[in-house]
This record gives structure tokens, C-alpha cells and sequence, in this order.
């Protein structure tokens, strides 16, 4: 006999059927040859590739400079089991569901978890390309370019089911705006960059330095993504935040939480610099940082900027919280009470759904069985907005 809660999520997700469900924040698993299958014969020793290094496969870029171990980042196994802990940091490739890095296996794991269509982030080169950031600038360039070559070349083998963000040269503001142009042309719906380009002697994004991405993101509907974990500080999953006298697994549990944090950050200093007065259609989005942190910042902030920086109020003619509802958006997952604040703070339209599949935190197995539960109570016109509706409007993806 069935539980109440396994009767309520499925007539929960009843309700659901008939909404073609976006899912905004998934990951690739870069395959081992995804750079060198597309490299000039003289670029394919120095891009990105997988060595034997000490008796480990291991990500190498520029002949032997290290990146990273060649782990898949996944913690779904071939038979869809998920698993716990970290015994997943030990995986090879083979190990992991080839959903993970390969897009027919993808699309049969999205039907049948009744997902539609899913936003896609890399995993080596940083969710914000911040990986070899001191080599050379034209390979670096060669790098960002082949992968969203082949992040395009993805989104057309799906049908239009997966729409990978584009990753941007941010250390380079000619090239980004040019690289932005040209993977609109390709047709990606969204970039994706470097949250804190400062730590690298590049202008902060309060500065107009940044205005020239700002205007061709602004005239094409390009949504300016900071996934979590985009900047030379949020990179590390342990940061600052755990003791050194905690475990492994305590220490990327409580990087995680840290790094779901991290982005309110950033947000607080973009509405702050006035940015959002010049570029009222401009649209960033909060990546895999959840939404329960939204009402004490928007609380926090329009009253800090009374007690602390009235002057401020020359640059902004509106509250905080105002240009965060025009302007901004941010994802949930597993969360429940933390999104009915969200909801009761900014409304429906800036909230979006997310798995972030195959990742440690991803909301799996089941994800719309969890959802249906946490938005039992909502009408159906608001499930529609937070799992299809808003994500359409802002990655401009048809539904």
C-alpha cells in the first residue's frame, strides 16, 4: 500500500504533466577529447587533454601543466543509482551515467525524469572559465572558443532540448563582446563569466569597462549568468568557510552551503554600483545558489543603504529590492520554506527550478516527485512560471 507522502508527490506530479519543465542549472562532464577533436593540428598538443600522470588520469592544458584530476564530477552511476559521501572523488569516467557527458543518453535520462529542457555549465575550465587563467591569453581564447563550439554543437544534436551557456574571455573585453555576438549568431541563449574579473587585475563589473558586453547583452536578450563557484574565491568547494579540523566530507558539505551564500555577494555590489539604472533590460541570474537568501538581503539592503549610504540614493532611483525584482533571477532546488519566503518577498517571476544533475547536490532521483510536494498549495499558473514559464522568458527558449 502506498504512504500519503508517496500518494501525495504522485498526484503532485499529475498536476505537473503538461509543463514542459526547465531545468536551468545542469553540468557537462567534458569528454576526454572534447578539446582535441576540434583543435588546428598546431594547438592540439596544448589544449585541454587528458594524461597519465603518477598512475592517475589528470586534465593537462599547455603540454603538462596540470588542471585537474580527471574526475567526472557525477554521482549517478550507469544504473541511475546516486551515490552519498565522496566515494564519487575516486570515479573514472566509465563509472558515471553517460548522461553525464554524452547528449542521446542525456535526453533519454531527461524523459524519463520528465524534464524538458536543461541549461548546461562546464566543469573544467570553472563554472565561470577562471581554470589556467595565468597561461597564455591566445590559447585561453582557442580554449573558451572550441568549447562553446562545442556547447553549440550539443544544443543542435538535441533538438533544442539543451541550451549550454556560453563561456566568455573575460580577462579581454574586445574579445568578450565579440565572442558573445558570435555565439548568439550559433544561437546560445545565455553567457556565462567570471563573477570577481578584480582578482585578476581586470576591472570590477561595477566599472563601465563592462559596458559594451552590458549593451549587446542588454539589445539581445542575452541573460548574464554567475553560477556559483565563479570567481578565484568561490572556485575552491572548501574555501575559508569549514575548520581544518573537520572531515573531508564535512568540509564540502559546509563549502557547498558557503558557496550557495557566495552569490548574494555579488548581487548586493551590482544593484549597489548603479549598474541597473543605465541597463533597465538587462538580466543576470543567480546560478545554484537557491532563492532562501533573497528577502533578508533585500531587507538588508534597502535598509542599509538608508542607515549607511543615503548619498547612494543620487544613483538609484529606486530601492534595492525593486531593481532586484526588474532585474534578477536565481534557482531552487531542494528547498522548501527557504522558497515560500522567496515567493512572498519577490513574487514568482524571479525564481526559476534546477536539478544540478549529475553534481553531489543534484536533486535526484525523483526531482519532480520532491517539487511537486514543495509547491502543493501554489496555483497552477505559478508551478507554471517557477518550472517553465520564467525560464523560457529569460534564456528565450520557446515552450
Amino acid at each position: 500500500m502506498a504512504t500519503a507522502n508517496q500518494q501525495t508527490s504522485s498526484k503532485g506530479v499529475a498536476e505537473l504533466a503538461g509543463i514542459k519543465v526547465i531545468d536551468v542549472d545542469t553540468h557537462l562532464t567534458e569528454p576526454h577529447d572534447l578539446w582535441t577533436s576540434r583543435a588546428p593540428a598546431k594547438w592540439k598538443e596544448r589544449v585541454p587533454q587528458v594524461k597519465m600522470i603518477d598512475g592517475k588520469r589528470q586534465w593537462v592544458i599547455d603540454g603538462d601543466h596540470p588542471m585537474a584530476v580527471a574526475n567526472p564530477s557525477s554521482v549517478v552511476k550507469p544504473d541511475g543509482a546516486k551515490a552519498k559521501g565522496i566515494e564519487f572523488l575516486k570515479w573514472e569516467i566509465e563509472q558515471v551515467h553517460p548522461g553525464s557527458y554524452d547528449v542521446k543518453p542525456r535526453l533519454a535520462f531527461m524523459d524519463g525524469e520528465g524534464i524538458w529542457a536543461q541549461i548546461i555549465y562546464p566543469n573544467l575550465l570553472g563554472f565561470g572559465g577562471l581554470r589556467a587563467a595565468t597561461l597564455d591569453p591566445e590559447l585561453r581564447l582557442l580554449c573558451t572558443q572550441i568549447f562553446n563550439d562545442a556547447m553549440a554543437d550539443i544544443q543542435a544534436q538535441s533538438g533544442n532540448r539543451i541550451f549550454p551557456m556560453a563561456l566568455m574571455p573575460w580577462w579581454d573585453i574586445d574579445a568578450t563582446v565579440k565572442e558573445a555576438l558570435r555565439c548568439h549568431q550559433m544561437g546560445l541563449k545565455g553567457v556565462n563569466t567570471n563573477s570577481s574579473p578584480q582578482d585578476h587585475k581586470v576591472p570590477d563589473l561595477g566599472e563601465r569597462h563592462w559596458d559594451p558586453l552590458r549593451e549587446v547583452c542588454s539589445d539581445l536578450n542575452l541573460p548574464i549568468n554567475f553560477h556559483i563557484g565563479s570567481s578565484t574565491e568561490g572556485i575552491d568547494w572548501f574555501g575559508k568557510a569549514p575548520w581544518p579540523s573537520q572531515s573531508v566530507d564535512r568540509k564540502i558539505a559546509l563549502g557547498s552551503t558557503m558557496l550557495f551564500m557566495h552569490n548574494a555577494q555579488i548581487f548586493a555590489n551590482i544593484i549597489y554600483s548603479g549598474l541597473l539604472e543605465r541597463f533597465p533590460k538587462l538580466k543576470f541570474v543567480s546560478v545554484e545558489s537557491g532563492v532562501g537568501w533573497m528577502p533578508f538581503l533585500l531587507e538588508t539592503l534597502d535598509y542599509e543603504l538608508e542607515e549607511a549610504a543615503p548619498k547612494t540614493k543620487k544613483i538609484l532611483s529606486m530601492k534595492p529590492s525593486e531593481y532586484f525584482k526588474r532585474n534578477v533571477y536565481s534557482c531552487f532546488w531542494f528547498e522548501d520554506q527557504g522558497l515560500h519566503n522567496a515567493i512572498r518577498a519577490v513574487g514568482v517571476d524571479n525564481i526559476m527550478f534546477e536539478t544540478d544533475f549529475p553534481h553531489p547536490t543534484c536533486l535526484y532521483p525523483d526531482a519532480l516527485g520532491h517539487v511537486a510536494q514543495t509547491l502543493a498549495g501554489l496555483d497552477l499558473e505559478a508551478k507554471r512560471k517557477l518550472l517553465s514559464g520564467n525560464a523560457s522568458r529569460v534564456y528565450s527558449i520557446p515552450v
